[in-house]
């Protein structure tokens, strides 16, 4: 009809509908990722064939499949650890006052002419989460944590600051202390240390921290024997680090020999909870055990009389008679306190008497006040 392409409302796209596919509506989503890494190169694949030390996933990977081949007598289809060179170079920079230039290599850019960075460890591909196992170095970041962790005296061995960071009173005695105790300082692009961080707020420093070196449940045990009036704390499920490290610090205060803690489901010694200890995590023996519950019995056997804290405990704190023995304080959860096989284990369970309303106390103060009196018991016995 004359005049139809001057009508209001016309059509101005065709009447088919879209073509199947994306059109490339999730192009975006790829960009940044760069190179897909080879199997041989791939830290988590049963291929993987790098310098760097073998994940214990990755090993039970290679182990299953060379059981698979021998049982169908074909070859097995993984990588030789050790015959590739998956680490990265090192070489200088420049930037921040006092600080050493950070390592150079392939696959990381940054600083000043978009030279290349260093990173440390298995190269793992962008835009993809490594799972550190638990002898992977922790990354305290922030500036004011990682300055608190160095006036602790928390054991580090290696200190990272961004290129170009804004330097105030906290760097200048965050590079300057750890300088004098000898901690590597290493200076790296800030995009490499959102990549180490995982995106998390780092303030431009980070300070690592090697895994803690816990004692053996068994010689923690001996050594308290050894002493006149053997006392060790238990946590039953703690989660909370800095919880842990209050503990630890009551326990070094009022003469306990050893802490032990669950191997899983449970707070460890991490950079947060060595902070919170004031450095008594170094004068404090700590073990994790396997099997909470077993590891109480073992005490028991060993002539350890073993208390639960309990609001609803049978005995009140002070008529503990218990107190002057062989004792193992036990300490529950934030939140449910103490688990049912634990509290059938303890030989008793004690309560802190409270003339409030408050329902009951953070797992840490519970511990410092038992121990408090525990050690005035004691004291008054001698």
């Amino acid at each position: 009809m004359a005049g139809n392409s001057q009508r209001r409302g016309r059509r101005l796209t065709s009447k088919a509908g879209a073509p199947k596919g994306t059109g490339g509506k999730n192009k975006d989503s790829l960009a940044g990722r760069g190179r897909t890494l080879p199997a041989d190169e791939r830290p988590w694949h049963k291929g993987y064939s790098g310098t760097e030390k073998l994940p214990q996933r990755t090993a039970w990977k290679q182990d299953k499949e060379r059981r698979a081949a021998a049982e169908e007598g074909r070859s097995p289809k993984i990588g030789q650890p050790g015959s590739k060179d998956t680490t990265w170079g090192r070489g200088g920079g420049r930037g921040v006052p006092g600080v050493r230039g950070a390592a150079a290599g392939r696959g990381a850019t940054g600083g000043r002419g978009g030279k290349p960075t260093a990173r440390s460890g298995p190269r793992v591909a962008p835009g993809r989460k490594s799972n550190p196992s638990k002898d992977t170095p922790e990354l305290l970041v922030g500036r004011n944590p990682v300055l608190e962790a160095l006036r602790a005296q928390v054991p580090a061995t290696a200190l990272y600051v961004a290129q170009g960071i804004d330097m105030d009173d906290r760097i200048n005695e965050i590079i300057r202390t750890a300088a004098d105790r000898g901690i590597a300082n290493l200076e790296i692009s800030r995009a490499e240390l959102d990549r180490m961080t995982g995106g998390v707020l780092h303030q431009g420093v980070g300070l690592q921290v090697p895994p803690f070196a816990y004692q053996p449940f068994e010689d923690m045990v001996a050594a308290a024997l050894e002493q006149q009036t053997p006392l060790l704390v238990a946590l039953d499920g703690v989660t909370d680090p800095r919880n842990l490290g209050a503990v630890i610090r009551s326990a070094a205060a009022f003469g306990a020999q050893g802490v032990f803690v669950p191997e899983r489901r449970a707070a460890g010694i991490t950079a947060t909870a060595w902070r919170t200890s004031a450095g008594a995590a170094a004068r404090v023996p700590v073990a994790q055990v396997t099997n909470l519950t077993r590891s109480l019995k073992a005490c028991r056997d060993a002539g350890f009389m073993v208390v639960g804290l309990d609001a609803d405990g049978d005995t009140d704190l002070y008529d503990l008679e218990a107190a002057v023995g062989p004792l193992v304080v036990v300490v529950g959860s934030e939140g449910r306190g103490l688990s049912r096989l634990v509290g059938e284990t303890c030989d008793l369970t004690v309560s802190i008497p409270m003339i409030s309303e408050v329902e009951s106390l953070n797992a840490s103060v519970a511990a410092a006040v038992t121990l408090a009196e525990v050690a005035r018991r004691r004291a008054v016995e001698l």
